[in-house]
């Protein structure tokens, strides 16, 4: 499953200011109440520092297992904390998808078994992005799980403004583990809630995230049982629309999930030849996941003539 990829700064001051806190916090505080002032403080720091941006692809890979075992030590110590669980599930699906997941596909056609070991690995990353989500989502909205079954949105919690992110990449991680257990049927019977997780979070706001929340609609519209083509085809335009020009990654997603599986060749080559042509600043919070989008829309582009 595509989805929007990362921009962390994982060597900005904010990231540095957060590890320094985190350092004095591992040496030892005996008052709780200064304590907890201070893990608030790391939470807040490291929750920053996940949204800004880093244009070096390489540097964010070799600095990403930092930066998300660190925010994840501290979201345990602070569960409800949005703005952490948010950056450290947003970290563990991107970096699955943009790493780990990808070089699987990469890897396929030469080592099928190093393919399989990869994806177990993209799959465990995703079902622990899932779990820190979905905890923090539970610890703001208790049996939240349980009222997101009932049928009827209008029985399921009130999402607020700042949770929105939170629970887009709560159905983002989870519909990625879901694509990847295709033997857990366990896992796979939970696809109809990753999909009231983003209808959730669109009837909040359906034009959040630069069309990325449009786009994953689009994904699980065209690849859920039963889904209606047509109304993926219009998130896709709808995020398309709302990236302005800004994204490839709406354009990758569309090929994936709409031209490959209908056969068509020539859309989905369109589409990945407009994602390529995407560029924005280096400097722009888009930068690394055009980057990362670029690089797969380019590498599926090698790939059509075995596609089609």
């Amino acid at each position: 499953m595509s989805t929007a990829l990362p921009t962390p700064a994982f060597m900005r001051a904010d990231a540095w200011r957060a590890f320094v806190l985190a350092s004095c916090l591992c040496l030892g505080l005996s008052a709780c109440s200064p304590r907890q002032m201070v893990i608030g403080g790391v939470a807040d720091e490291l929750a920053h520092a996940g949204l800004a941006a880093e244009p070096d692809l390489a540097l964010a890979r070799d600095a990403a297992p930092f930066y998300l075992k660190l925010s994840e030590s501290m979201l345990l110590r602070q569960p409800g904390h949005v703005g952490l669980a948010t950056s450290v599930s947003a970290g563990f699906t991107q970096y699955a998808y943009a790493f780990v997941a990808f070089e699987a596909d990469r890897v396929e056609a030469q080592d099928a078994q190093a393919a399989s070991r990869l994806r177990q690995r993209a799959a465990a990353l995703y079902a622990r992005a899932t779990r820190h989500a979905l905890a923090a989502l539970e610890s703001r909205h208790p049996a939240f799980r349980t009222r997101l079954q009932d049928a009827d949105p209008e029985r399921w919690p009130t999402l607020r403004a700042d949770e929105i992110g939170l629970a887009y990449w709560a159905s983002a991680a989870w519909g990625s583990w879901i694509a990847l257990a295709k033997d857990a049927p366990e896992v796979v019977a939970d696809l109809p809630l990753a999909v009231r997780l983003a209808e959730w979070a669109a009837r909040r706001d359906a034009n959040w995230g630069k069309g990325a929340l449009a786009s994953l609609r689009g994904t699980f519209e065209a690849s859920r049982p039963g889904g209606d083509r047509r109304q993926a085809v219009q998130h896709f335009a709808q995020a398309i629309a709302l990236a302005d020009g800004c994204c490839a990654g709406p354009f990758v997603s569309r090929a994936e999930a709409l031209a490959l599986p209908a056969g068509d060749r020539a859309a989905f080559e369109a589409d990945l030849r407009q994602a390529l042509a995407v560029t924005v600043d280096p400097d722009s919070p888009d930068a690394l996941q055009n980057e990362v989008m670029r690089r797969r829309a380019a590498w599926l582009l090698e790939q059509a003539p075995d596609l089609f």
